[in-house]
């Protein structure tokens, strides 16, 4: 038996709660507060209201009927994570959750939800508890039938250290209180053969799952999700971020594998907000929130044009984010952590012993009207050397230079303008909408830039500067990422970036979307990011957004400095 005190770290433990359910909402925040102390990584939950353990007779797993007060502690279960221990994997198994049915002689299908034990995908390390224990001198009692009771059910190792949580729960007096209300019949839960849900499921987290494990419960036979995709994902906030579809569909069937392993699932991409959830005959339910009713109410009308029969809408609360910024949404949501990701280091940094480790060298990349030269400015104004690419361009074109002689070599003479200098306006005309003769122009004059941006790197050496910021809107394109450490990409929707260009430039709506349309996308961009920053929102927001850049990349090149020094 290990204490709770011992703060023995585990990676995955699975929670055996064993409380009344009435009593079970009043210890879910303590008990998870106790159990995140001791676990890092997952955290499964096995439901078993008034399992006695230690009380002489082996105890064996048995079905827990659906009722309402299941959903309820499933929905505060996950709330409460979101606050106490955001970062565990939390998952609430259903595979004993069954409504008692008996066969057409009236017989009861045996009692056994884990005819063998259930493998889980993350191996316990653990098994934690919630039962009170009454004398101390049981606890090895209790440790034996806990270890015992968890090998029925799951698979692990049968020596699995087992801990008993002895969280503050509640006074005595609230404790007698609760235990003296007369026990009401628990109101049973409507279930359903074919239940259906539809979401895009980015980032799965706490609201997804207490969406999940609710359709679970309901769902007794199929369980349908449809996935946004594609068109679906078109006014996503920070949409270049959302999880393939791929992953979150592979994620969806992981986590339904091990929540509820007897439902047959179907996960089906979602290309318009009512897909097969008015066409299939079979369908009973559909999972809404208070945001999503009205589509849940949309979808019935088109069933009813459809000749099918109305879907039960089944609403839950969506969860509260207790840890929401200003420009984030209160509920927990796939947009809030995607904005969270802006300034991390999304992807590690592909090899770059070829170059020296300082100045560490970034690649700032992003469209037109992104904001990109804006956060250059302030990497700089943090001690960073800023590299103005847009400016070199245009020295390369100075008369006297290499770039200078071989663009009127390949060009022609009569681009010269008085004054020696090449006249640009006539150059573009040259190569506008011919690709060949573009690349011509890039081959000639992107190697030049480059030369420059090494000189100035090489003196920034000298000088002892530990970062550079290479202000580069053609960076991918010239294939200038050699000579960079990390690549950072500044995004913001298209419809912004428009309105920018068009407000700065004078352009018409139709030029700005030209041009945008004739630079690589943002999809395009993000897939070579290491670093994503938007400036879409106020100046302050963007301020935020690099200083926390700033420093995780300043101790990315601290814990460098470490692994070189001791290698």
């Amino acid at each position: 038996m290990i204490s709770a005190s011992n703060m023995t770290r585990f990676s995955t433990g699975i929670l055996v709660l064993t409380s009344p359910l009435n009593i079970l909402p009043l210890r879910i925040a303590p008990v998870l507060s106790s159990a995140a102390q001791l676990v890092e990584r997952t955290l499964y939950v096995h439901l078993h209201p008034g399992l006695i353990l230690g009380g002489g007779s082996q105890p064996r797993p048995v079905f827990i009927p659906p009722v309402v007060a299941l959903s309820t502690i499933i929905s505060r279960l996950y709330s409460n994570a979101a606050d106490v221990c955001g970062h565990l994997d939390i998952r609430v198994l259903l595979t004993n959750v069954r409504a008692q049915s008996t066969t057409s002689s009236g017989t009861t299908i045996p009692n056994s939800p884990f005819p063998t034990p259930q493998s889980l995908s993350h191996s316990p390390d653990v098994v934690l508890t919630d039962f009170p224990l009454q004398n101390p001198g049981q606890s090895n009692q209790v440790m034996q039938c806990l270890q015992s009771y968890t090998g029925h059910c799951y698979v692990c190792s049968p020596s699995l250290p087992s801990v008993l949580l002895h969280p503050q729960l509640m006074t005595l007096q609230e404790t007698e209180e609760a235990l003296k209300e007369p026990e009401e019949k628990e109101e049973p839960l409507e279930t359903y053969s074919h239940v259906v849900v539809g979401g895009t499921f980015d980032r799965l987290h706490g609201a997804h799952k207490t969406l999940l494990n609710i359709s679970c419960l309901l769902a007794n036979k199929r369980f349908l999700i449809g996935v946004c995709d594609k068109a679906m994902l078109k006014k996503k906030v920070l949409k270049e971020l959302v999880e393939p579809y791929s992953v979150r569909e592979q994620r969806l069937k992981e986590f339904l594998k091990e929540i509820k392993p007897s439902l047959r699932v179907e996960i089906v991409p979602l290309h318009d907000p009512y897909g097969v959830s008015v066409v299939d005959p079979l369908l009973q339910c559909i999972v809404v929130s208070e945001e999503t009713r009205k589509g849940g109410e949309a979808v019935n009308k088109k069933r009813f044009e459809n000749g099918l029969s109305a879907l039960v809408l089944h609403e839950i609360q969506l969860l509260k984010d207790a840890h929401h910024t200003e420009t984030e949404e209160e509920k927990i949501s796939s947009s809030s952590l995607r904005s969270r990701l802006l300034g991390t280091l999304l992807t590690p940094p592909k090899d770059t012993s070829h170059l020296a480790p300082l100045p560490y060298v970034i690649g700032l990349t992003g469209g037109s009207g992104s904001g990109k030269s804006s956060i250059a400015r302030r990497l700089e104004a943090l001690g960073a050397v800023r590299v103005d690419c847009d400016k070199l361009g245009h020295e390369v074109y100075m008369p006297n230079t290499v770039a200078h002689h071989r663009v009127l070599e390949e060009f022609g003479s009569d681009l010269l303008n008085e004054d020696k200098t090449i006249n640009r306006r006539a150059l573009g005309r040259k190569v506008f909408g011919n690709k060949e003769r573009l690349k011509a122009l890039t081959d000639i004059v992107w190697p030049e830039i480059a030369l420059l941006v090494k000189n100035i790197i090489s003196q920034a050496r000298k000088e002892g500067k530990q970062v550079c910021v290479l202000d580069a809107a053609v960076l991918l394109q010239a294939g200038w990422t050699d000579m960079t450490h990390e690549v950072w990409v500044t995004i913001i929707p298209e419809e912004e970036a428009v309105i920018r260009i068009t407000e700065r430039d004078g352009l018409t709506t139709e030029d700005a979307l030209q041009r945008l349309q004739s630079q690589w996308s943002n999809s395009n961009q993000v897939e070579h990011a290491n670093v994503v920053l938007s400036t879409l929102w106020e100046p302050e927001v963007t301020q935020k957004q690099v200083l926390k850049a700033w420093k995780l990349l300043q101790e990315r090149i601290t814990q460098r400095q470490k692994e070189d020094e001791s290698s």
